[in-house]
């Protein structure tokens, strides 16, 4: 299925945090990232969406490859949303930073900030927005009304 609205982006988004809160709830904090990262793989896979992990991001500068093996995202779900997982006490806008950094460098619409260490996990969800999205500019929206648009769930 091809996330052509913001609407359709938001439903995205939400089962993606749902499926999140659910693991949260069962495991608990503290676990290593990457125990979390297979833990939505599973279950996000079950419900019946792509999902891919550890997609390498080239970096390309004025037309030349720059770097291509040192930075990977760590979930792309329906070549839509980059899952950029934490595990982490340290709440550094770095890794928002970092976020929208690749969501422009991978020009995907959307991306998720996770941090699995927060005992609310609804506090350590961030969702980035890039300002891509092929239809925005029918629904009202503009790409730079939504670029690098935060929203932090509290």
């Amino acid at each position: 299925m091809k996330y052509t609205t913001l609407e359709e982006l938001n439903k995205l988004t939400e089962r993606i945090i749902g499926e999140a809160m659910a693991i949260h709830q069962e495991l608990g904090p503290g676990l290593f990232e990457k125990v979390y990262q297979r833990c939505l793989i599973i279950a996000l896979t079950q419900l019946g969406l792509r999902v891919e992990s550890e997609i390498r991001l080239p970096v390309v500068f004025r037309g030349q490859l720059i770097d291509d093996k040192g930075y990977r995202l760590d979930l792309l779900v329906e070549d839509t949303v980059i899952l950029e997982i934490k595990s982490t006490s340290w709440d550094n806008e770095v890794f928002a930073k970092q976020l929208t950094t690749y969501l422009r460098l991978a020009n995907k619409p959307c991306g998720l900030l996770i941090n699995f260490s927060n005992p609310k996990l609804k506090h350590g969800i961030t969702r980035i927005m890039n300002g891509y999205l092929p239809s925005a500019s029918a629904q009202g929206y503009s790409a730079q009304r939504n670029r690098g648009m935060q929203r932090k769930f509290k």
